[in-house]
């Protein structure tokens, strides 16, 4: 192998292409009955035509997609993290080269944004957190990274939650993280630094900003404050801590909860058996005292891995019957919400994140994060499913920020000594420049191996792989769902969604 070749650019391009909307009675795929349309290749990949996807002329599926009335429920789903690789390399992972994710992939509209944060000075900072672009997407602002709820000032911005919630609409806020991480905290928390979960949080980084100082206290006092009528997630053991300010002063965040009405449920025994959620008896589901169990295990990806042989993922056995997949919490959540007074009445806005699609990728564990990305994809499916149902929700499926995995070309000992000699340079220096993060091989659906490289940290052990600066995938299917199609910024959903539920910002 040559230098030249060696050190070639193997990558995959995205699209903002529109996706369609169809599944035709007939091999006519010109006409559309209004279904969601499976999109698996249509035969051998190595024939002609056999790793296509498409079958016949799309246009007047994309004709039908397209629905310009409001919408009476938002259903927004977060994969954290879940940039273009990360869904390939689980979509390789479980379905297969020629596969299809019967959630992710089945929106019918889809388009790209941006997701670019600001510094305090207003000027661009290319790679975003977590919390400044839940921000922006829930507020239309852009801030600082660390930052929720506010402007680059530090003003409040009401979030689409809040002003559902004002104007009549039943809320959810369903996560597989803490409740008070970045994602779901975006949705009612404004403060400074996303960290202050709780009052001892508060008095070592957010001190100005206490109950007890005027301001608005913690994450966690902000949620029980603000109220959405169903909130499911991890994060329990910051319930334990004493407010220091305000009416439940020299209470436990728990019983605070609890005087204020809320029903507290910690298995999925317990969630299975609420029947009702609303402003009365808001539900507080704990299923964990930090982040929730992943759903898959396996060994992380280490410095020169793709020389050691390849693995399969396993299940993680920390994610027992007690724990409830995404999906259920997905489906019990749209349940409770569109059963409720202002949910009968009015409509709905849900939020649902997979949180450790991120964490995963962070720490360079693989199989966890294609776990998350499978798990996600069956909550996307059971929302599509209530969507086609009910003829009158908005689902949107998108990432909040790239991540650090890539699938990579295989390098062989015999290619690495070959470069070795053309460079003039020890095979060990070559090895480091050819892959200088962490690698990994894993056996896909299709029998071969996949090589993973996670890139933006090289040190063994340190879950420290970051982010990365690339605009990601949103997609949509419902009522206004064309407004997600080309080029967008983050902060065009949370217009978007305000637009198709008619509130008023």
């Amino acid at each position: 192998m040559s230098v030249k070749s060696a050190y070639k650019v193997v990558g995959v391009v995205s699209t903002a292409a529109v996706l369609v909307l169809a599944g035709c009675g007939s091999d006519d795929r010109t006409e559309s009955n209004g279904s969601l349309l499976d999109r698996p290749t249509k035969g051998e990949l190595s024939t002609n035509g056999g790793a296509a996807r498409l079958d016949g002329d799309q246009t007047g599926a994309v004709r039908e997609a397209i629905n310009g009335s409001g919408a009476r429920n938002i259903i927004l789903l977060i994969g954290d993290g879940m940039g273009d690789s990360e869904i390939t390399i689980a979509r390789n992972y479980e379905k297969g080269a020629g596969g299809f994710f019967e959630g992710i992939d089945a929106l019918p509209l889809t388009g790209s944004y941006t997701t670019y944060a600001l510094r305090k000075d207003g000027k661009p900072d290319y790679v975003t957190d977590s919390a400044a672009s839940a921000t922006g997407w829930s507020t239309g602002t852009k801030t600082y990274n660390g930052a929720l709820g506010i402007n680059i000032k530090g003003e409040a911005q009401k979030t689409i939650l809040e002003l559902a919630k004002d104007q009549g609409f039943a809320t959810g806020d369903v996560t597989t993280s803490e409740i008070q991480d970045a994602t779901p905290a975006a949705l009612f928390s404004h403060i400074s630094e996303r960290d202050c979960y709780g009052p001892e949080e508060m008095a070592e980084d957010c001190v100005d900003e206490t109950l007890e100082k005027g301001g608005k206290g913690s994450v966690t006092e902000q949620l029980l404050a603000t109220r959405p009528d169903v909130t499911m997630g991890g994060g329990a053991e910051t319930f334990a801590q004493t407010a220091t300010g305000g009416e439940y002063a020299s209470k436990t965040l728990e019983v605070q909860a609890k005087e204020r009405g809320f029903q507290i449920v910690r298995t999925a025994g317990e969630l299975a058996s609420v029947s009702k959620a609303d402003q009365d008896a808001p539900l507080l589901a704990l299923f964990a005292d930090g982040n929730m169990p992943v759903t898959l295990a396996g060994p992380p990806a280490v410095r020169h891995g793709y020389l050691q042989p390849t693995v399969k993922c396993g299940d993680n056995p920390e994610h027992g019957s007690d724990v409830p997949k995404l999906a259920e919490m997905t489906t019990k959540a749209i349940e409770l919400l569109k059963s409720s007074k202002s949910g009968a009445d009015k409509g709905f806005f849900l939020q649902v994140e997979s949180a450790s699609i991120d964490k995963r990728d962070h720490a360079a564990d693989p199989c966890g994060q294609i776990g998350e990305t499978l798990a996600f994809d069956e909550a996307i499916k059971a929302a599509l499913d209530f969507a086609k149902q009910d003829g009158n929700t908005l689902v949107i499926v998108t990432a909040d920020h790239g991540h650090t995995s890539q699938i990579v070309e295989p390098l062989s000992e015999d290619d690495l000594r070959g470069i070795a000699e053309d460079v003039k340079q020890p095979i060990e220096r070559v090895r480091d420049i050819m892959y200088p993060g962490l690698t990994i091989k894993l056996t896909t659906a299709d029998d071969a191996e996949m090589t993973l490289s996670y890139g933006t940290s090289a040190d063994v052990g340190v879950e420290d792989e970051t982010h990365t600066g690339t605009q990601v995938r949103i997609a949509a299917y419902g009522p206004r769902a064309a407004n997600v199609v080309g080029l967008t910024d983050q902060t065009d959903l949370f217009f978007t969604m305000t637009g198709a539920l008619g509130i008023k910002p």
